[in-house]
């Protein structure tokens, strides 16, 4: 159970975050080679955040291999499950784990590959104009409430440098049913909501 001792070291920790040129400042930054250039003033048009989850191995939480898999650096060696990633290049614009750490792979400003075959209202290729959030999770296992805190306040500051945002804010289920499932029945969009609007006051 999180202590209140825990809960306000997270929002200590991340109440003053702050962008420049797309890096959120105060985190842990590891530059990811897998991720493009947006069209010029790009960052603009930026209007869709997508909150996706990971684990490596599946179901495994507090190991390396998400920032080596997004890093393209990952032994397929080190599990069974990981030959089926040879030849995948992907990446989130953060990663949030479960005790509520942000570790940032691509400026917001740039193109993260992390949706793939996706359309929202009527728009394909939602890498265009979206940013990508993965959770440390799964989708049948509860999320931790430093990861709800810590989303919320990103989603605040995301929303107040990407205005277009707004209120297009999604699973990756969302974009791409039938393929994807994520972030699940575990996540609580009532709660992420009601923190949102909680801390945008």
């Amino acid at each position: 159970m999180t202590t209140q001792l825990e809960r306000s070291n997270v929002s200590e920790n991340s109440a003053h975050l702050t962008l420049i040129d797309g890096w959120l400042q105060g985190i842990k930054h590891c530059r990811s080679p897998h991720f493009d250039h947006r069209e010029p003033d790009a960052s603009q048009h930026i209007s869709l955040l997508v909150i996706h989850n990971i684990s490596l191995p599946a179901g495994q939480f507090g190991l390396p291999y998400i920032t080596d898999l997004f890093l393209g650096r990952l032994n397929l060696d080190a599990h069974p499950s990981f030959k089926d990633l040879a030849q995948v290049r992907v990446s989130a614009h953060c990663l949030i784990r479960r005790d509520g750490e942000i570790i940032q792979y691509v400026s917001f400003n740039d193109r993260a590959w992390h949706a793939g075959i996706s359309c929202f209202n009527g728009k394909e290729k939602c890498n265009d104009y979206s940013i990508g959030i993965e959770l440390e999770g799964t989708d049948d296992i509860p999320y931790t409430e430093q990861q709800y805190q810590q989303l919320s306040l990103l989603t605040n500051v995301l929303r107040v440098n990407y205005p277009k945002i707004t209120d297009n804010i999604v699973g990756h289920c969302d974009i791409a049913p039938g393929r994807k499932t994520d972030p699940g029945e575990a996540f609580d969009w009532e709660l992420y909501r009601q923190l949102i609007e909680t801390r945008a006051c």
